[in-house]
């Protein structure tokens, strides 16, 4: 059975994310650089690939667009997906290129180098073709979540491009997701977000990012810029500051959640899975917010990203603490 018949057999998908996926190596020692760590763990990467994990953890339908490389490390992402609940598809991979594997050395509370191997001069996932897309699917989504990195070359951001463009309705989410080391220059990637943001609904990033994409890291005009280009919820991840929301209604401040971080690499990703889900149910975007923050906040204090991701009754365990502790 084709993928669009499938599709139509089992119904829209809640959730689709289209970007980035690798084999994160992450150090079971931590604390010390990479040259003296004994031994590594192997896990699930990516920025939306942890996201769709993400939200396929707290019971959502989803599903990823991304290209892998021909090679084991490939098969490990597609048994990865399917233990995980999310369907791969939309998973193909691109012979001559391999699967991307990250490092990174883990140094708490704020130091997580990342070392990337196999994304240049490209990673597979920039292999992405417009034409291959199943727009239908894409279009049917209640979610659709892209990352800036499948801006960063051809095809994938024309294809990225295609795939916001086929939306006219629903959620459609813009993850800024800036990596310097996958650009030429900031002003090429501030060019060409702001190329995709017309086409967003939410779009969510940190300080730099918001820097990236409309030139200022001042929260409150970096929501308003985003505003004025059509956004309708303008997220500002402030690390210790917590998080500023912006909508139609107003602004929402979020403190922090107290935590021990052991990784904080994964955290943005479970915020952002996390943020699917509560957009989906409806809630407030206080609730929402304080929800996806308790998400990011757990992971941050577990050593993995995919694995690492919590269930719904997890973070409603989290939030339950915090007003009790309010």
């Amino acid at each position: 059975m084709e993928a669009s018949d499938r599709r139509r057999a089992d119904g829209p998908f809640e959730v689709v994310t289209m970007g980035r996926v690798g084999v994160d190596i992450y150090p079971e020692q931590v604390g010390v650089g990479l040259d003296r760590v004994r031994s590594f763990g192997k896990f699930l990467g990516g920025s939306a690939t942890n996201v769709a994990v993400a939200a396929a953890r707290h019971g959502r339908r989803t599903a990823l667009i991304t290209r892998t490389g021909d090679d084991p490390f490939g098969r490990f992402v597609h048994r990865a997906l399917e233990g995980f609940g999310v369907d791969d598809r939309f998973v193909s991979a691109v012979p001559g290129l391999p699967t991307p594997v990250t490092f990174c050395e883990i140094l708490p509370p704020d130091d997580f180098p990342l070392y990337f191997y196999g994304r240049l001069p490209k990673a597979p996932d920039l292999e992405v073709h417009g034409s291959e897309l199943d727009l239908d699917a894409v279009r049917e989504a209640r979610v659709f979540w892209v990352t800036v990195t499948g801006l960063c070359q051809e095809p994938s951001r024309s294809a990225t491009l295609d795939a916001l463009k086929a939306r006219d309705g629903g959620i459609t989410v813009i993850d800024l997701d800036y990596r310097p080391v996958f650009w030429e220059s900031r002003e090429e990637a501030r060019r060409r977000v702001r190329e995709a943001l017309p086409y967003a609904t939410v779009a969510a990033g940190n300080l730099d990012e918001w820097l990236t994409a409309v030139g200022t890291s001042d929260p409150y005009e970096a929501a308003a810029a985003a505003r004025d280009l059509g956004v309708d919820l303008a997220i500002v991840k402030q690390g210790p500051e917590g998080v500023l929301a912006v909508d139609g209604t107003g602004a929402v401040e979020v403190p922090p959640v107290p935590v021990e971080v052991v990784n904080g690499l994964g955290a943005g990703d479970a915020f952002g899975g996390a943020l699917c889900h509560g957009l989906l149910s409806g809630w407030d975007t206080g609730r929402v917010m304080r929800f996806a923050n308790a998400a990011g906040a757990i992971v941050a204090s577990r050593l993995s990203c995919s694995d690492a991701m919590p269930t719904s009754d997890e973070v409603e365990t989290v939030m339950s603490g915090e007003r009790d502790a309010g």
